[in-house]
């Protein structure tokens, strides 16, 4: 008698990894376009620097507070249209930040981010989107190979900045901003080829799967939503005040679209290999390793300001959010089912973005008042937090079976 397990087919979910991959690609670059230009527009524009880097701090805020009415409105009318309300926010984050430095308005730039941010919101849910259809065995690999194509970001978006950026001379970054409309308008093509189905709707007063409370007691759930807020708080940290710790140092803004150009690259480039190295390795293995990779990124930054320590340590920043964001991601999926993913993803990004925020907002002011290497610094007490989660996690595994839904005694 045969009892091989019947073959998954995961052909609708490779297609839709394919187009999220191109979404990803195209739509994305506007992450890298906003971190390297918003700390410098908000200084042209800001009376008080330490207010310099508050467009990218009002466009992580806004993601922050849109991204659990975004959640549920992917919940009842389906990925395609949440994605796509994200794309048309993105495009008026564009024209009003193009306006704002036309005119010489901070507190327009100020608007554009947060119309910004609402795009923002709905592009990390392209990670969840890719493991809806997906089998159990691809969502590790799906999940990786669509935040992949924030490897074509990182190559599009500073080169936006640097081609595109003095278009409207002599107004600096005008022309960058402007280039973004055109930016959403492409990505939107490629969402109408997206094929996930709603999910199902439950009726008038049904429960949607179980309580909150109960997810949140599995020690899974609770160390993938740390660690993923730690890895994406530390790297926003040290991100957000880099192009004004690189000019403080009599670096040029296209040194730090280079620096951020290679950030990117390392942020999404191994993407096409961490899915693999979960499965072979584990969640927790690869998530303690993106953790090593942000130590060593802050032990590269404290030893010097050389343009060469500020490309290895951004290099290294971009490991160790790749490993740790996409591991504390992956990990997620297995704790959660169809009917609970609203609540539960909403409520993680909720929290991720939450710390980014506060992590967004504290850069500029402590690269102002106490230098870059206080900015490094920063990060050990998180670090050692995570740390802490994933022994935690592998001691509670080891006491009680890997399913079991139940609180810890």
């Amino acid at each position: 008698m045969n009892t091989a397990a019947p073959a998954v087919d995961d052909r609708r979910a490779k297609r839709n990894v394919a187009v999220l991959f191109f979404t990803q690609a195209i739509l994305g670059a506007q992450l890298p376009v906003n971190i390297i230009l918003g700390g410098l527009a908000g200084a042209l524009l800001a009376d008080n620097r330490a207010l310099a880097t508050l467009p990218i701090s009002v466009m992580v805020l806004l993601s922050m507070f849109s991204t659990l009415p975004v959640s549920h409105f992917m919940g009842r009318f389906g990925r395609k249209a949440g994605f796509l309300v994200g794309a048309v926010a993105g495009a008026i984050g564009g024209m009003l930040s193009t306006r704002a430095l036309l005119i010489e308005s901070f507190e327009l730039l100020l608007l554009g981010a947060a119309f910004t941010g609402v795009y923002q919101s709905t592009q990390g849910y392209f990670r969840f989107a890719a493991a809806d259809t997906a089998s159990p065995a691809f969502k590790p690999k799906a999940i990786s190979w669509v935040l992949a194509g924030g490897l074509l970001s990182a190559l599009i978006g500073p080169e936006i900045v640097r081609s595109m950026g003095d278009y409207f001379a002599p107004v600096p970054y005008a022309g960058a901003y402007a280039t973004i409309v055109l930016v959403n308008i492409i990505g939107a093509c490629g969402i109408f080829f997206l094929d996930i189905p709603r999910p199902p709707q439950r009726a008038q007063g049904a429960p949607s799967g179980r309580p909150l409370i109960e997810i949140l007691c599995q020690p899974r759930t609770v160390v993938a939503i740390v660690c993923a807020m730690i890895s994406y708080a530390m790297m926003a940290l040290v991100m957000t005040s880099t192009p004004l710790a690189m000019t403080d140092h009599g670096f040029t803004s296209n040194h730090a679209a280079d620096v951020v150009r290679w950030h990117v690259l390392a942020m999404f480039a191994p993407s096409f290999i961490t899915g693999s190295l979960i499965a072979r390795f584990g969640h927790v293995r690869i998530i303690a390793l993106g953790l090593v990779a942000l130590g060593v990124c802050s032990a590269i930054a404290l030893t010097g300001t050389d343009l060469h320590q500020f490309y290895l340590a951004l290099v290294a920043l971009g490991l160790g959010w790749n490993f740790g964001f996409i591991g504390g991601t992956s990990l997620l999926t297995t704790t959660h089912t169809i009917e609970e993913q609203a609540k539960v993803q909403g409520l993680n990004d909720f929290l991720v973005l939450g710390l980014v925020t506060a992590a967004s907002f504290s850069s500029g002011a402590l690269l102002s008042l106490f230098g870059w290497n206080t900015v490094q610094l920063a990060m050990t007490p998180a670090l050692f937090v995570a740390a802490a989660a994933l022994v935690w996690l592998t001691t509670s595994e080891r006491r009680a079976p890997r399913t079991s839904p139940r609180c810890l005694e």
